[in-house]
């Protein structure tokens, strides 16, 4: 009598008040997958001979936050990637010289990933971070220019020494300077790595053989969650994995906002790695054995048009607005989409509506907002160096 009564209040399920179920070896299993102590060590970067290099880490730290490498002399890659922010903007669509046609996507451990940009358009750290410095809506500038302001700094140009011998004069070597400027970007970023959340402490608790009642980490509703997105949601079917992501490409039927055309995603992207100069396969790369399988073997087909990089869920809450070209202001929102599944605008739509209730809906949601988390990096690294921060007294 007792269940059928709560079934009835205002049309919440009994089982929504009722202590959780403890979970089943499988379940377990799938909860311990997604915990930060399944992360493995952070792989090797062979393409890229000085990433784990220290002094190339504090190179990169003093060029990520140098709006030297820009036009007009204002914009630094923390312009968009705002260490406040978990290394977001905030924004729809990044600004910078001019508006992006998508989001910025945090970089937090983003060094465990095969593919860089929404569509995988690059196949390396350093190799994406070149990118935004010739943008014409982002840093707009040139390769030569950066060639010259290493030339120009007495500091710059006795790291660059340090790392990879004497600073060429010859414009014939302009662009492998450019592509070892990447490098010590890259090894900067390959620090920022995610934090543990109070899920992961949830999953420390599983594994000492506790169960969801005796434990203070996650309430009632974040475990509810937990199971639909383990279970009835099937979100592991994409967010899997302790970083929440296959690094895949998927399309999930976004719309593009008003005055976009439709986001090609995947298609061109494929496309367009293959073609880089600056991919595993090129002349700048570290590795002299070119071993590249994801790039020889990356995907190609018409079903990739439309289809998007799965990003990862952890500390999604503080990363808002979302989607390719931020689309949606709020989680909520974000999960409406995925319960309605609308018919893609290019393409086909891969997701099949989840047909949630809504009490459902926000259990999930509360369980997402358990993955947040500081970044797990050296503190020093997440601000600007103090000569970087001298340069800019003077430049104001």
């Amino acid at each position: 009598m007792l269940a059928a009564a709560l079934a009835g209040i205002t049309g919440y399920g009994w089982h929504r008040y009722a202590p959780p179920a403890p979970w089943s070896p499988a379940e377990r299993a799938q909860i311990r997958a997604l915990g930060i102590a399944s992360l493995p060590p952070l792989p090797t970067d062979p393409s890229n001979a000085v990433a784990d290099d220290p002094k190339a880490v504090a190179f990169g730290n003093h060029l990520f936050f140098d709006t030297r490498l820009s036009a007009n002399g204002l914009i630094a890659c923390a312009h968009c990637h705002q260490p406040e922010r978990h290394f977001t903007d905030g924004l729809p669509r990044a600004v910078a010289l001019g508006v992006s046609d998508r989001n910025t996507p945090s970089i937090v451990g983003t060094a465990y990933s095969p593919w860089y940009y929404w569509d995988g358009r690059k196949d390396s750290q350093w190799a994406q971070a070149l990118e935004p410095l010739e943008a014409p809506n982002e840093h707009g500038t040139t390769r030569e220019r950066v060639v010259d302001l290493l030339r120009n700094d007495a500091d710059y140009r006795h790291r660059y020494a340090g790392l990879f011998g004497a600073l060429p004069e010859s414009p014939a070597d302009t662009d492998r300077v450019f592509a070892n400027v990447g490098k010590v970007l890259a090894a900067y970023e390959r620090r920022l790595m995610p934090g543990a959340t109070r899920f992961d402490a949830y999953v420390a608790h599983l594994d000492r053989d506790g169960e969801p009642a005796a434990q203070t980490h996650l309430s009632s509703r974040e475990i509810r969650g937990l199971r639909l997105f383990i279970g009835a949601a099937a979100c592991t079917q994409c967010h899997n994995g302790p970083l929440f992501t296959n690094n895949e490409f998927h399309n999930t039927g976004l719309l593009s906002p008003p005055g976009l055309l439709p986001d090609r995603g995947r298609a061109d992207g494929v496309r367009d790695v293959l073609a880089d100069p600056f991919n595993c396969a090129g002349p700048f790369s570290s590795d002299p054995a070119r071993n590249c399988p994801e790039l020889e073997f990356a995907r190609r087909g018409s079903e990739l048009i439309g289809a998007t990089r799965t990003p990862s869920l952890r500390n999604l809450g503080n990363t808002a607005p979302f989607q390719s070209r931020g689309q949606f202001a709020t989680l909520a929102e974000v999960l409406d989409h995925y319960n309605t599944a609308p018919g893609a605008m290019i393409g086909h739509n891969e997701a099949k509506p989840l047909d949630l209730a809504s009490w459902e809906l926000d259990d999930l949601e509360a369980f997402l907002r358990t993955l947040a988390a500081p970044v797990d990096a050296d503190p020093l690294l997440l601000g600007p160096p103090a000569a970087v921060q001298k340069l800019s007294r003077v430049r104001r």
